[in-house]
């Protein structure tokens, strides 16, 4: 459904249980984006965002989580498992984002958790697991219809990858420009943060002088 005003691109609602969700494409200077909200019963309001190749890797990602799901055995309100039944942690930028299927008295739940590296600011959204499938379609249509390339080459890069070394954590992620393709690597501490880029064409370069440096300490010591 187109949207008016400037900025929105369409909408989709999606009743799942007793909670509303809200599906909006949004365009601002920094690209299209996904605002997914949640509208729980008594009123309450969660929200978060998504680039579209965040979008596309969560879409890719629920797909799994639909299947491990109808493989389960039904619910036991007696002997209910703790922690997680599945998860998986999606780094993009600066945001890393949590997927986990839970489950409670009341039934099973994807809990999908939006937070900053720098920071410590969550946000989250609750998804019925037996609406995963519905929510999934609809995000994955909207995705196909107004994806500018974003999410398609998001699929067929390298996921980012993620180190935590001592009280530090270090982002490598996967990006190109005009001048071709890059590797950002970022130091995240607190809300320190620092970040080199190196093109493609010095990766096998920068990873030799690595490899060199590993060799020469072990054989020194």
């Amino acid at each position: 459904l187109p949207v008016g005003a400037q900025g929105d691109l369409a909408s989709r609602t999606l009743v799942l249980e007793s909670k509303r969700f809200y599906l909006d494409v949004k365009e601002n200077q920094r690209g299209r984006f996904i605002k997914i909200a949640e509208i729980s019963a008594d009123g309450r309001k969660n929200q978060i965002l998504m680039t579209f190749s965040t979008a596309a890797l969560f879409s890719q990602n629920l797909i799994q989580f639909i299947d491990f799901y109808r493989d389960l055995d039904s619910l036991d309100p007696e002997n209910l498992r703790q922690g997680e039944l599945k998860s998986e942690v999606m780094y993009k930028d600066d945001k890393k984002y949590h997927m986990d299927l839970k489950e409670n008295a009341r039934g099973r739940f994807l809990k999908v958790s939006e937070t900053f590296t720098r920071g410590y600011s969550r946000f989250q959204v609750f998804i019925p697991a037996d609406g995963m499938g519905e929510f999934q379609h609809n995000l994955g249509e909207l995705i196909d219809e107004y994806d500018n390339g974003d999410a398609e080459e998001a699929l067929s890069a390298p996921q980012n990858k993620h180190l935590r070394i001592e009280n530090k954590n270090f982002y490598f992620d996967i990006k190109r420009n005009q001048q071709g393709r890059y590797m950002s690597i970022s130091e995240v501490k607190g809300n320190f943060r620092n970040s080199i880029l190196v093109p493609e064409s010095g990766w096998e370069s920068f990873r030799d002088v690595l490899d060199d440096y590993v060799k020469q300490i072990k054989e020194g010591d």
